[in-house]
């Protein structure tokens, strides 16, 4: 299955500053398989070094962190060459091996002929709690994410579409009613289906949920074994088991919160009394493990928008659409044919999907509200400007409150996402949820 970072990771490769790279993401979002399949096509051969089913590894690289030191043996222990420019060298679970780490450093510094890759899937955790002597400014970094729409697209053979999609996107022009018919279905596939490799690939082969939604819940089960690693360094089993408790609970709570017409988090709604001083450790290992993402609230619209932003108001949305629905236990019928059971949740589920949509482009997300309650669920900042985003989950697009912001900050254009057609009003760019991915 084609992935955008394949063309990140060539530029990386082509570059005359490239560093060593370090590569994180969630579990499961095909980091692994991304990274191998770059491999195999742009190199003349991999090794591969995985500290979670390796163990014995870690011992290498605590006897001597040096280049020089180490290809000899990581060539014998992958049974093959080492050869500068011409061997790509993965480290796999990187966030298991300190020392391995921190010989990204000197393969910057001494050895930048050899091209390697990190990998972790715990690597924001790892790296905030523990005493890691982190190489800052000698690697490197990119995160991945789940399949974006476009990409849950091309798995399904939807090249075309997708390129009067972002033809569409492009011109405000509106496509054809049968194709964004088929579009506004895809979408609703997605999310079910969701952006996880694994889940993209058996749906794409069979079109069969119950065995997309056994995947997702194995995927789940995985991420809760997850949260039972996040307390090393505690004082005591108890309050290990208190940390693990409170992560899995505020998890739980967050899938809770976008049922809810106001999706701001609420610490209370995570049990009765909850204050952010028991819970906001949970939530930072979320943010940091790529399971959940933040987006807090901006008390003015001014660049920087990071200057500006209150950090006691936030909304919290999963990385997956996919995980979410199976989370929630949303039959897949249910979710194509947005049953009016689910008129709560539609919100919340729209506005998730937008904000992964634009964190997989690379946005920083914020949202605002008004002294008197209009709310604006999405500002970015895009090619230089302050674009606020309204999300419908409908094709009803009355935005009382996307009025009040323009009104008051006359931002250039804004953008309008619904289940409406293309188009270009009033400075509103109205653009179908299925092309969030074009923004």
């Amino acid at each position: 299955m084609y992935r955008k970072i394949i063309a990140f990771l060539e530029t990386w490769k082509d570059s005359i500053h490239r560093k060593p790279l370090i590569l994180q993401g969630a579990r499961q979002v095909g980091k692994t398989y991304s990274i191998l399949e770059f491999g195999r096509t742009h190199y003349e051969n991999v090794a591969y070094f995985n500290f979670e089913t390796n163990p014995k590894l870690s011992d290498t690289f605590e006897e001597n962190i040096g280049p020089d030191y180490l290809i000899p043996i990581l060539s014998h222990i992958a049974g093959q060459t080492i050869v500068r420019e011409k061997t790509l060298i993965v480290f796999d679970e990187v966030q298991l091996c300190e020392r391995a780490l921190t010989s990204l450093k000197y393969f910057c510094e001494k050895a930048p002929g050899y091209h390697i890759i990190a990998a972790g899937s715990l690597l924001g955790v790892a790296v905030n709690r523990a005493k890691f002597s982190f190489p800052v400014g000698k690697v490197d970094m990119k995160t991945l994410y789940p399949m974006d729409m476009e990409e849950f697209m091309f798995a399904l053979g939807e090249d075309a579409l997708v390129e009067q999609i972002k033809e569409c996107f492009q011109t405000n022009t509106t496509i054809p009613s049968a194709l964004h018919d088929a579009a506004m279905l895809l979408y609703r596939q997605y999310l079910v289906v969701g952006g996880m490799p694994e889940c993209v690939m058996q749906f794409a082969q069979t079109k069969d949920y119950i065995l997309v939604r056994h995947t997702q819940d194995t995927i789940l089960a995985s991420y809760l074994n997850d949260m039972s690693k996040y307390p090393k360094g505690l004082a005591s089993r108890r309050n290990n088991l208190n940390e693990i408790k409170k992560t899995r609970l505020a998890y739980d709570s967050i899938t809770v919160q976008l049922s809810k017409k106001n999706t701001r988090f609420q610490y209370k709604l995570i049990k009765k009394g909850g204050r952010a001083s028991e819970f906001e450790n949970a939530i930072e290992w979320l943010c940091l493990s790529g399971i959940v993402s933040q987006v807090f609230k901006v008390e003015q619209v001014k660049k920087p928008l990071e200057n500006y932003r209150d950090i006691d108001a936030f909304k919290i949305y999963v990385s997956d659409l996919g995980l979410l629905a199976a989370k929630k236990d949303l039959a897949a019928d249910d979710v194509l044919y947005m049953v009016e059971e689910l008129n709560d949740f539609k919100g919340g589920l729209a506005e998730n999907y937008v904000n992964v949509q634009l964190t997989i482009n690379g946005y920083q997300t914020y949202y605002w509200e008004s002294e008197r309650g209009a709310e604006i669920d999405f500002i970015i900042q895009r090619e230089g400007r302050l674009i606020p985003i309204e999300v419908k989950s409908a094709d009803n697009t009355k935005a009382k409150s996307l009025k009040v912001y323009m009104d008051t900050y006359k931002p250039d254009y804004a953008i309008k996402l619904s289940a409406k057609n293309f188009g270009f009003q009033d400075g509103k760019k109205t653009v179908p949820l299925y092309a969030a991915f074009c923004i």
